[in-house]
């Protein structure tokens, strides 16, 4: 077998393994194969035309035709219909998430003990000044609302804000929720063929640890061992990236400091082995 066949094989074989469970997620929001392949054929253009472009050369419909193995007709239709999947999800989770982070650790509102403050709307140490210290221009008022919805946030009697839940983590929307399918499998498999490409040379971190036999009855244990530990480790890291940080504004000069989006993602995963029986006593595990 040959490098290029071997390639492809195990090009397929990874397909196969990830687009499963998206397909599951596809089929339970009755998205058609029809939508799907659209949305496919369009976004292979779009990386077509913008990342596999020839160096000194404009991205034409022919490069992206032969790259994507769509007809120049089809790429011209693609190119010249609005995609109209693009939102503004990614953005509100990234704000909201900055101002519980914010909350859980900027001085000015924590309490005593170093817990954070239950908090006035308004007022120098309101949720409002909260918010536009760690928010920017986001309305005060639309943040918390947010933040109410997600159950991160509750008011008390007296009319403050009592923050319930150190993590944004959306609850009740689908769209929310599917909106973090879309921005950390990404950021997985941008991750992967950063690897693949210059590992070498730049790697990004990239690990798992994972066992085939484990009883049943100890995953509660591990579940509870991994949350807190993974919690533990991101708040560590948070810490060190919030003292990085920085929303210093474009002057427009092009000599402001160059920034990245960068962070750590952890995940717990499971599956039960159908058929699978324990080893008996003394056998090695």
């Amino acid at each position: 077998m040959d490098a290029v066949t071997q390639t492809h094989r195990a090009l397929t074989a990874a397909l196969r393994q990830l687009l499963k469970p998206l397909f599951r997620v596809l089929l339970r929001q009755s998205m058609s194969f029809v939508a799907f392949e659209e949305l496919a054929k369009r976004l292979y253009v779009e990386v077509a035309m913008n990342d596999f472009a020839i160096e000194g050369k404009k991205p034409s419909i022919s490069r992206a035709s032969i790259l994507s193995g769509l007809t120049r007709k089809e790429v011209q239709r693609l190119l010249a219909e609005p995609g109209g999947y693009e939102g503004d999800s990614g953005e509100r989770y990234n704000r909201a998430a900055r101002v519980l982070t914010g909350w859980t650790r900027d001085s000015e509102f924590l309490a005593d003990d170093g817990e954070p403050r239950a908090l006035p709307f308004d007022g120098e140490t309101g949720f409002a000044a909260l918010v536009r210290r760690h928010s920017g221009d986001m309305p005060a008022r639309a943040v918390l609302d947010e933040l109410v919805r997600v159950g991160a946030v509750c008011q008390r009697e007296d009319g403050s804000y009592q923050l319930i839940a150190r993590a944004y983590v959306p609850q009740r929307s689908p769209s929310d929720k599917l909106a973090i399918l879309g921005a950390d499998v990404a950021d997985l498999v941008a991750t992967i063929e950063h690897n693949m490409e210059h590992g070498e040379t730049d790697p990004r971190f990239q690990r798992k640890v994972m066992y085939h036999s484990i009883p049943v009855t100890a995953l509660p244990a591990f579940r509870k061992l991994s949350a807190a530990q993974g919690q533990a480790l991101l708040e560590r890291l948070d810490r060190w990236l919030l003292a990085h940080d920085t929303d210093l504004p474009d002057d427009g000069t092009g000599t402001g400091p160059e920034r990245a989006r960068v962070g750590v993602g952890i995940h717990y995963f499971e599956e039960r082995l159908s058929g699978a029986t324990p080893p008996s006593q003394g056998e090695p595990r």
